[in-house]
């Protein structure tokens, strides 16, 4: 049987296609907020980073009503290093809005998100959105779209799919370009029309799939997921089919619905509706919750394994204790094992070490919103350069391999190409549209792209635009050169002055500024030479009565390059780590010690 009163939706698209935008419209128009009341734009990007960056992060579920009918919408994420949470969300849906930007077309993540939607065989309605800019291509954009549904195998029901032109901004949507809608009317109708209900068959057993975690502080953790038949009831006693163990007689003590941006108790809830319930505890994505008597447990979803991974270590810089308030072992641990319970794609592992635990995710930008996270938080701690993570089959070594998406002006293809080369890519496509701009795709291994996109801004001169997406694992492709320029080091503990730093500009570029505080084996710029150089950034002119006192002040010095910590993280050399403050970031040197970094050097050589 199919619930007519409720649909259950996710909108996938490539990151910045609106997506969220496209949320808002539809909260605003289906009544969800009072006339008088003050919205935020991008309202589901809940948290400060998601505002900051422009993209979302978690998936996120709001519900509108149109026409008597609950719309359960699911906000994914558009970057790669989040896609699983795009997977996990398809699980609970019945149709997908695809969104697609007017004028860049299909990207790399359009076709992952789409493929999987393929897969699942659902019902997908075409949004080609920001039809209102200036470059939009849309004829073209719907042939390339057309043309990514061949290429993924889709049957000929599939690519009959409906196409909704839409500006997500300006809250307007039509059926055809010349039909002159003022609302998103036409998107509501044909959700209503071509994505039907849930489906569920009568008199079954409870069967709760569990696709997704969260954690609330009163009530712990929480298991969201798709209510496929039965009923869910309070403190009644369910079988939970876990991964290790199934447990008997578990209750839940809360169940919530959502209604709008908010989530609602309900004592009940029926088939079909997506639901959050709290109670239960050591639960897993993939454990269902279903009958005590008849236990009928739904098909496990497996979670996509990390790619790469950092270590984490306690600070223990001379800087160490000045600015955060949490810098323990055990306040690190606490702080990753609770990040486990919510953020399934992230594992913490030990080491040999106790003040160093392995922390391993999906991609650069996953671990950089972590780090960022707990600093604002007040955490102190220090981390290494990312690695990749490698598999063993038949006495094979494989590594992650992603499809990268490069948009670039004509004159850069050269120095592109070259500089992917060396980091073992090989270039699978290219297409020139005659515009000036010319589109390749390239296969190359995870590892040759950590530090590449900082360098990929420079030589585009910033012109350049580069997507990413893991393709699967391939043999080891052997040694990539990583960082081709040294490090400056400072020699001793003190405050950097302006006599030091005019001495060392032609050295290379400085990334601490005049009267910040330095410490022994604290990198302070990139050299400009291959090898590492330590000397003295505190050094004081010495004052004779043969000067004016004055000479310092006709100094002139560039501005130290700052670096974000993305660009640190892509920056650092594998004997490096990133201190990481509430207040600074610092480069460092994991041995302090310039004496013993020459001993190790030397042991490494005549290895």
């Amino acid at each position: 049987m199919r619930k007519n009163s409720l649909r259950n939706i996710a909108i996938i698209a490539h990151v910045d296609h609106g997506k969220t935008t496209l949320v808002d419209a539809l909260l605003k128009q289906s009544g969800t907020f009072r006339d008088n009341q003050k919205v935020e734009e991008r309202i589901m990007d809940s948290m400060d980073l998601e505002k900051e960056r422009g993209i979302t992060i978690l998936a996120k579920n709001t519900v509108v009503h149109y026409k008597d009918v609950k719309i359960n919408i699911l906000d994914t994420p558009g970057h790669s290093d989040f896609g699983g949470e795009v997977e996990r969300s398809l699980n609970m849906v019945d149709g997908v809005l695809l969104l697609v930007d007017s004028s860049e077309g299909p990207l790399p993540q359009t076709r992952f998100v789409l493929k999987k939607a393929l897969d699942k065989n659902l019902p997908v309605i075409l949004v080609i959105n920001k039809i209102d800019r200036q470059d939009a291509r849309i004829n073209d954009v719907v042939q390339e779209v057309y043309d990514l549904f061949i290429d993924l195998d889709a049957n000929d029901k599939q690519i009959d799919f409906k196409i909704i032109y839409s500006n997500a901004k300006a809250g307007v949507a039509h059926k055809d370009l010349e039909d002159g809608s003022q609302d998103l009317r036409p998107l509501f109708d044909t959700i209503l029309e071509e994505i039907p209900g849930p489906e569920y068959e009568e008199n079954e057993v409870t069967q709760f799939l569990i696709t997704n975690l969260d954690y609330d502080n009163y009530v712990g953790q929480i298991a969201i997921g798709r209510l496929a038949n039965g009923t869910l009831e309070l403190n009644k006693g369910y079988y939970l089919s876990g991964l290790e163990q199934d447990r008997k007689n578990v209750r839940v003590s809360v169940i919530y619905t959502f209604e709008g941006l908010s989530k609602k108790q309900v004592e009940k809830a029926e088939a079909g509706d997506i639901l959050a319930v709290a109670g239960l505890t050591n639960i897993n994505i993939g454990d269902s919750l279903t009958d005590l008597d008849n236990p009928k447990p739904l098909p496990r979803i497996v979670v996509d394994e990390p790619t790469i991974s950092m270590l984490f270590y306690v600070n223990d810089s001379p800087f160490a204790g000045r600015e955060g308030k949490f810098l323990t072992t055990r306040h690190i641990k606490e702080r990753l094992d609770k990040e486990m319970l919510k953020n399934v794609s992230i594992q913490i592992k030990p080491t040999n070490r106790a003040d160093c635990y392995e922390v391993c995710g999906r991609g650069e930008l996953q671990m950089a919103v972590l780090i960022e996270t707990m600093r604002r938080e007040g955490f102190e701690f220090a981390v290494s350069k990312p690695k990749v993570i490698v598999k063993h089959e038949d006495g094979v070594t494989l590594e992650p391999v992603e499809k990268i998406s490069i948009d670039v002006p004509e004159e850069f293809v050269g120095v592109v190409t070259e500089k992917l080369s060396s980091r073992k890519g090989v270039m699978t496509h290219l297409m020139n549209h005659g515009g000036g701009r010319v589109n390749i795709e390239f296969k190359i291994p995870s590892r040759g792209l950590i530090g590449f996109r900082s360098q990929f801004l420079t030589i585009t001169k910033g012109s350049g635009i580069m997507n990413s997406l893991l393709e699967g694992y391939m043999p080891w492709a052997g040694a990539i050169p990583q960082r081709t320029s040294g490090a400056l080091i400072a020699d001793r503990s003190g405050r950097v002055t302006a006599y030091a730093a005019y001495g060392m500009e032609d050295r290379g570029d400085l990334m601490v500024e005049v009267g910040a505080d330095v410490y022994a084996g604290m990198v302070i710029g990139e050299r400009n030479k291959s090898t590492d150089m330590s000397f003295n950034i505190t050094k004081e002119k010495k004052l004779t009565n043969m000067r004016a006192s004055s000479s310092d002040a006709t100094i002139v010095l560039r501005a130290p390059r700052r670096l974000s910590l993305d660009q640190l993280i892509e920056f650092i050399a594998e004997d490096e780590l990133v201190e990481i403050t509430p207040v600074s970031l610092r480069l460092r040197k994991f041995e302090l010690d310039p004496h013993k970094r020459a001993k190790e050097a030397r042991e490494e050589s005549n290895y």
